[in-house]
């Protein structure tokens, strides 16, 4: 692994895909200059020309800068993460404004020079670990939901319910999945009736709850489970709740979240290896 100009901080790491963007290691390619005969070829220029973008990859406190093919896909740059942090694929949440579609190209995402791609996994055996107990809490309070009534009946949810959709909440788009969008989710309510907000630092893997008089900022690895209920009669809006430790008494309750975003919180504050 070649060192990277300059002072590097702890923990910097500096890294190149080869040209073509193909999975290759670049090895051979690397230690050729642009003059060397054996790099000039009949109708072998084109892949070597294809453009790369300089991002800047975080992982637990590692930091790698790489050169990436700007048509290679999130799929494509996961392989590339994997060589460098040796975590697998499928561990790995990967994240640009948003968790990295894998099937889309840094292109299309509007990837640029400089950007950074933050990592947030472990190996198998920490996440088998962490995965026990928390398989656990979602089985309980399913269980739990099975014998209640409907949560959006219950008399602790009725009294901020009935005070209406707010007026300023963002608006919702049923039946469609939506990444998180670029600003925070506003205009929603907590259990007290008051306004409040979530703002995903992606970067710092924290999950900010603001209000009027504070804001909460909460790692989402201590975040245990997040559950979540359609709103009877405005079923475009969810009641959600973040599991803030071990029992029901821990939940942080948000109220009117629009459903196009319920699956893309879920998957950003508890990662999608927590689905199989």
């Amino acid at each position: 692994m070649a060192a990277a100009d300059g002072a590097e901080e702890p923990g910097m790491e500096a890294e190149e895909l080869a040209p073509g963007c193909g999975g290759g290691d670049g090895s051979a390619a690397a230690a050729r200059s642009p003059q060397d005969p054996e790099t000039v070829s009949n109708g072998g220029e084109e892949e070597g020309e294809k453009e790369q973008v300089e991002l800047k990859v975080i992982w637990n406190k590692n930091k790698y800068d790489v050169k990436f093919c700007l048509d290679g896909t999130g799929a494509e740059l996961k392989q590339k993460i994997h060589s460098l942090t040796g975590l697998p694929p499928a561990m790995q949440k990967v994240m640009f404004k948003g968790l990295l579609p894998e099937e889309k190209t840094l292109r299309e995402i509007k990837v640029t020079n400089g950007a950074k791609i933050m990592v947030v996994g472990s190996t198998i055996n920490d996440v088998l670990a962490v995965n026990t107990p928390k398989e656990a809490a979602q089985q309980e309070v399913k269980a739990e939901e099975n014998k209640k009534e409907p949560l959006c009946r219950q008399k602790q949810h009725r009294k901020v319910l009935d005070k209406g959709k707010p007026d300023d909440v963002m608006p919702s788009v049923k039946g469609v999945q939506e990444r998180l969008p670029t600003v925070p989710l506003s205009g929603m309510y907590n259990k007290s009736g008051g306004k409040v907000r979530l703002t995903f630092k992606l970067e710092q893997d924290q999950l900010w709850i603001g209000t009027k008089e504070r804001t909460e900022k909460l790692p989402m690895g201590s975040i245990k489970n997040v559950v979540s209920e359609p709103i009877e009669g405005h079923e475009d809006y969810h009641m959600m709740a973040f599991q803030l430790g071990p029992t029901e008494a821990s939940y942080y309750w948000v109220y009117w979240v629009p459903t196009q975003y319920v699956d893309a919180i879920k998957d950003t504050v508890l990662g999608k290896w927590q689905y199989f």
